[in-house]
């Protein structure tokens, strides 16, 4: 075969054909000038723009469960609310200032309102503090619109696991699953019968599969045991606190269900931390970050006025930037290039043993 000598055109003649050496030029060039800074999206679309928050009032404040209360959010003016599914979240600015991320746990079929519970801890960061104390009706707050980071997939069979006020995703989840004739169980444990939200609100949806369980009746709740509960090859949707999501996730192998679903409302627990150390600022002092704790917690012990909010790396409200040395990046938000400029999210990254990071603040 004659790889040097051209093709003949389509009228046969011995030389390149014109229209197709055209389009081949055109290939070559095109991708290289797509890629080049400025031009990297389509000339016809339109630059992306920020989604704009939403402005809510608080028209119901309610007391739930033993240190619960419930907040039901609507438009001022009675406007329809964005849609959303069951697992979504929303992100609440207090009057503070401070931001915290909350499931919604009402049904995505009302459009009116969107309802959240939170449970008080005294010994937070504030925000549940707040929200109990002074979050009232007719307060108006900054809200982000839901995104969806534990989506119910519907599966034939489901186990529904609820820890404390980690059941307010799977309610929802709970509802469409009746509403679709899904084979499905839920099991809520929590310390008291009283510390336990929404108990009536799940049994009306059928009081044949759900399950109340307390530590001072049932005992400390196994998760073997638990999730022995499963279908064969049923999927297991958890959310609670970091001990029950560990055991849970131990536990799956040797048990009847197939994949496991889970959400957490707190920082995961640091298994593979080495100690290294943060100074805050220039002039600032040298502090270790033990192997166990994040470099966020630590730099409020010493600024207790840094933000934060999810603390599991894909918020991006604790962002800070890295004035010298090299973090270890673990969280799922910042892009490579706020990574090249940087910037870091100190609630889940970290750096290697012995270095040092100065961080702007």
């Amino acid at each position: 075969m004659d790889l040097e000598t051209p093709p003949p055109d389509l009228y046969g003649r011995p030389r390149a054909d014109r229209m197709f050496a055209r389009l081949t030029a055109f290939g070559d060039w095109y991708p290289e000038v797509l890629g080049r800074p400025g031009l990297r999206r389509s000339p016809r679309r339109a630059e992306s723009r920020p989604v704009p928050p939403l402005h809510l009032v608080v028209t119901s404040h309610q007391v739930i469960a033993e240190e619960v209360v419930e907040l039901r959010l609507a438009d001022p003016s009675g406007g329809v609310l964005p849609e959303w599914q069951p697992g979504a979240r929303v992100v609440l600015t207090l009057p503070s200032g401070l931001e915290r991320h909350y499931s919604l746990c009402g049904d995505p079929a009302d459009r009116h309102v969107y309802r959240v519970a939170v449970r008080r801890i005294a010994d937070g960061g504030g925000g549940s503090v707040e929200i109990h104390d002074d979050l009232h009706v007719g307060r108006r707050l900054q809200v982000r619109r839901p995104r969806n980071g534990f989506a119910f997939c519907g599966e034939p069979q489901v186990l529904f696991l609820a820890g404390g006020i980690g059941v307010t995703p799977l309610l929802p989840m709970a509802r469409a699953a009746q509403h679709a004739r899904i084979d499905w169980k839920l099991i809520h444990v929590g310390r008291t019968a009283g510390a336990l939200p929404f108990t009536e609100e799940l049994r009306a949806l059928d009081p044949n599969r759900v399950e109340i369980r307390t530590d001072d009746v049932h005992g400390v709740p196994d998760a073997a045991e638990l999730l022995s509960h499963a279908a064969r090859n049923a999927a297991v949707y958890v959310c609670g606190p970091a001990p029950m999501l560990g055991a849970v996730q131990r536990a799956l192998d040797a048990s009847p269900a197939a994949s496991l679903h889970f959400e957490r409302f707190g920082a995961a627990p640091i298994v593979d931390g080495r100690p290294f150390a943060i100074r805050l600022g220039e002039d600032g002092g040298t502090v270790t970050v033990p192997a166990d704790r994040s470099a966020l917690d630590v730099a409020r012990d010493t600024r207790p006025d840094l933000a934060y909010s999810c603390k599991q790396g894909f918020c991006g409200t604790c962002v800070l930037k890295v004035a010298s040395g090299t973090p270890e990046h673990r969280d799922r938000r910042l892009t490579e290039e706020e990574r090249a400029a940087g910037l870091m999210l100190p609630c889940v990254s970290r750096a290697a043993e012995g270095e040092t990071l100065v961080l702007e603040v």
